[in-house]
């Protein structure tokens, strides 16, 4: 699988990173390489190992002694492309409206130190394989200069397009380098970046040079980050691609650790990085945390903030208590309505990270419902406040995205766009399951029936039928699903329009206009709909949220009770949904303790 074709966006790429072993099996490579040349006399020097795995080839670079702060730092010159001492290894990155770019001359260094190596390099590339480009500190800088070399001089018509991972390394070059990569939405996505909290080197040549977005500077001249950002503090970690944010984060996310760690320490500290996010995933949920006044764009920025420990759990405080803290929100925050203001007027281009921050507040908006004891389906039914409002501009936001995605799927040969497709399925799935709900309160509000026949979009069709292609329907829910179940969204996400529905049977059975062969389907249609919530009960399949005292749910069975109790199912009417909704043993739902034959 080609990661960079599958994984184009942040977040997707990297949790595949993790989840494949790629970045455990790439650390591990840069330790045994590090090993190798710590003990090298040489001042300085720069050693590459190539390892064959099963799953990919693996390019490590390590330098040594360039690996300390105070190393990249007295060494924090930028080359301009148009000197002679510039490498003319790039130069194809200039062109006529990006003339000029600067690079890190103590990389720049490094780089050409090994040049004569590039060809031996780059004929032992196996091109069945997953190409993987990695490096700490400043041999990361040359990780970096080396996947840029090789995205110019190979031919991707054969090869698979690299992939560069560093940890811990310092920024490598200027405003007109980043220009010259984000030209290439391909290339830039080629980069992940893994930063610690506790890490000096990464941040040592951002300050004094790059001023906080709220200061006016020239933006010449200075470094500029690009590609991915995966930000890691003991809390958890998050993406970021947004050149600005990274910068502000990076200086504001560092967490010095005490004494002066050596390079050892500091690999030692990505691999506890490493055999966390092996547990963990991206980005968790701590809307908990949050007040429930909070705005929900403001919401998604500070569960971010959190996963990458800037700000503490326990010292989440009330806006305007932190006038530091709050003045980076409110810029983030404000970037980001820039965005959705840009974007929003149907471009679907926006990245999986910044649609992942969509989702976010879309959590939040779940929980804020929750607090007020409805669902937040039945919330945004009922349109009732000025937030339920607000969340249709972000839905539009999130839908135009993932039509696009769609499309663009479909349009790929079967077998390239079955692993572009599986790449940012799980996201998609999270998406439907969330906002389709959604959408099926706007278009039974307009009195329309039979949304899964009559109105259901080809974009959630097409998500659910990918699905289904790569799952197989667990027979018996396992226990971390029941442990979960509180805090899931329904599986099904067309739930609501089988809801729906059974109100329309429960109201055609109850009236006197009705036709006896209209109130004989209403009762065939009522009681499949009773198996297939008893269905989804017993796989743990659908959100306690159902069970909420205002949900559409509890108000289709009141109306049903009644049903049953006039006798109109039948004379003594009852069923293994009717006899657990009476007793109310769905109370013991929520807490994964409802047991059904």
């Amino acid at each position: 699988m080609d990661p960079s074709r599958t994984f184009s966006r942040g977040p997707d790429l990297a949790n595949f990173v993790i989840s494949s072993g790629v970045l455990n099996q790439s650390l591990a490579t840069v330790q045994d390489l590090h090993g190798e040349i710590i003990n090298q006399n040489e001042h300085p020097v720069v050693r590459h190992k190539v390892s064959q795995q099963s799953n990919c080839t693996i390019i490590a670079f390590s330098s040594w002694p360039g690996c300390g702060k105070e190393y990249i730092q007295e060494r924090g010159d930028l080359v301009s492309s148009t000197l002679k001492e510039s490498s003319p290894h790039f130069n194809f990155l200039s062109t006529k409206t990006n003339p000029d770019f600067s690079i890190n001359k103590a990389a720049l260094e490094l780089f050409d130190s090994i040049s004569d190596s590039l060809p031996t390099l780059k004929s032992q590339i196996d091109n069945s394989k997953i190409l993987i480009i990695t490096g700490n500190s400043l041999g990361g800088s040359v990780v970096t200069l080396f996947t840029l070399w090789l995205l110019e001089t190979i031919d991707f018509s054969i090869t698979k397009r690299p992939l560069c991972i560093t940890f811990g390394a310092p920024l490598v070059g200027d405003n007109g380098l980043q220009n010259a990569i984000l030209k290439y939405p391909t290339w830039n996505s080629c980069f992940l970046h893994v930063v610690s909290d506790q890490d000096p080197v990464p941040r040592v040549l951002i300050s004094p040079h790059n001023p906080p977005a709220t200061e006016s500077a020239s933006q010449t001249n200075v470094y500029k980050p690009f590609g991915t950002f995966l930000l890691c503090s003991e809390s958890g970690c998050a993406c970021f691609e947004d050149s600005q944010t990274i910068l502000d984060l990076l200086r504001a996310t560092y967490s010095e650790a005490p004494g002066n760690q050596n390079p050892n320490q500091v690999l030692e500290l990505y691999r506890e990085i490493v055999e966390y996010l092996n547990r963990k995933v991206i980005c968790g949920d701590t809307t908990g945390l949050l007040q429930w006044t909070t705005p929900p764009l403001r919401a998604g920025i500070i569960i971010q903030l959190v996963a990458i420990g800037l700000i503490r759990p326990q010292s989440l405080q009330p806006q305007g208590q932190n006038n530091g803290l709050d003045n980076l929100i409110t810029e983030i925050e404000k970037q980001e309505m820039e965005l959705i203001m840009s974007k929003g007027q149907g471009n679907p281009s926006k990245t999986l990270n910044e649609i992942k921050i969509r989702m976010a507040y879309f959590e939040w908006y779940k929980k804020y419902c929750k607090e007020k004891r409805i669902g937040y389906y039945d919330s945004f039914k009922n349109g009732s406040s000025k937030t339920d409002i607000e969340v249709v501009k972000f839905k539009t936001i999130l839908t135009r995205y993932w039509e696009g995605e769609v499309d663009e799927a479909e349009k790929k040969p079967q077998k390239e766009g079955a692993p572009f497709r599986t790449g940012w399925l799980g996201a998609g799935t999270n998406f439907r399951r969330m906002i389709e709900p959604l959408d099926i309160a706007e278009y039974y509000n307009k009195g329309l029936k039979d949304y899964i026949n009559q109105g259901r979009p080809k974009h959630y069709k097409q998500l659910e039928q990918w699905l289904k292609e790569i799952e197989k329907l667990a027979s018996n829910p396992s226990q971390l699903k029941k442990q979960n179940v509180a805090s899931s969204l329904t599986e099904d996400s067309c739930f609501w329009a089988h809801v729906e529905e059974a109100r329309i049977s429960c109201k055609l059975l109850s009236s006197r206009e009705s036709s006896t062969g209209e109130k004989e389907l209403s009762k065939h249609n009522l009681i499949e709909f009773e198996n297939y919530v008893l269905s989804l009960m017993k796989n743990y399949a659908v959100s306690p949220e159902i069970f909420l005292p205002q949900s559409s749910f509890m108000q289709w069975w009141k109306e049903y009770e009644e049903i049953v109790r006039k006798g109109i199912m039948g004379a003594s009417y009852h069923s293994p949904l009717t006899d657990l909704m009476k007793n109310r043993s769905y109370q013991n739902y929520a807490t994964g303790g409802l047991e059904i034959p």
